[in-house]
């Protein structure tokens, strides 16, 4: 039985809180949890404060992000005083292609987009991850099609890492009533049609109705909105 499979075997029927025990347990110190401080990430940093967790938090700091983003990056800080560790794009990297294409090359091609996102979000997390055997995400089934398609417990073979999300199942009801019963920091954006916050330039509110991932990347077609951190590689 390979690793992955033996966790899913270990972990089944246990709740969030179970599940993040366990990965505790089990890896320790070589866990790594990656928070955007969405709603389902700020879950988790309560829930892994909650139990003291010995997993390292990393952000990426794309230069890109919200002044309420920052504010409930400080808020976070406050209320669990546990440090998170933040990781930032190549300098050089991120001149050269300002220099070339522009600041605003992303709304040009998918492509474009595509290599923005590498530069500012891919290679600083591949940089953040490194050396870690489990990273642990806050991504749910319902946010998109895609996520649809992942498994609660996965082997990222880009990463060479184990991926676990332990709020999978979860609907956006129950996060949200987790976040109010809590009083967990969360980004005020959220209560403006912000369901899922990334960079300013590439997110928008949605309108009711609306798919939840409507709001990033929204002049591209929907099957291709992902920046490349949660792709499928199995």
């Amino acid at each position: 039985m390979n690793r992955v499979a033996e966790i899913k075997q270990e972990i089944q029927g246990l709740d969030a809180i179970g599940i993040l025990s366990y990965v505790d347990n089990k890896f320790g110190s070589k866990a790594v949890f990656t928070t955007s401080f969405g709603i389902e990430d700020q879950v988790i940093t309560h829930l892994l404060a909650s139990i003291r967790s010995q997993a390292q938090l990393i952000t990426l700091d794309t230069g890109r992000l919200f002044p309420e983003t920052y504010y409930v990056w400080n808020r976070t800080l406050e209320t669990y005083r546990m440090p998170i560790r933040a990781y930032y794009p190549n300098t050089s990297a991120v001149e050269e292609l300002v220099n070339k294409k522009g600041p605003s090359s992303f709304y040009q091609s998918i492509e474009d987009r595509k290599e923005c996102c590498y530069i500012r979000k891919i290679e600083p997390l591949k940089r953040a991850i490194q050396g870690y055997e489990v990273w642990i995400t806050g991504i749910r089934r319902e946010q998109s099609d895609n996520r649809d398609q992942m498994e609660p417990v996965e082997w990222d073979s880009s990463n060479q890492i184990i991926k676990i999300h332990p709020l999978f199942d979860w609907t956006l009801a129950e996060v949200e009533l987790q976040l109010k019963n809590n009083f967990i920091p969360y980004n005020p954006l959220h209560d403006k049609g912000f369901p899922s916050i990334g960079c300013q330039p590439c997110t928008r509110a949605i309108q009711p109705g609306e798919d939840f991932r409507a709001g990033r990347w929204w002049w591209e077609d929907k099957s291709k909105k992902e920046c490349g951190l949660h792709q499928i590689t199995k």
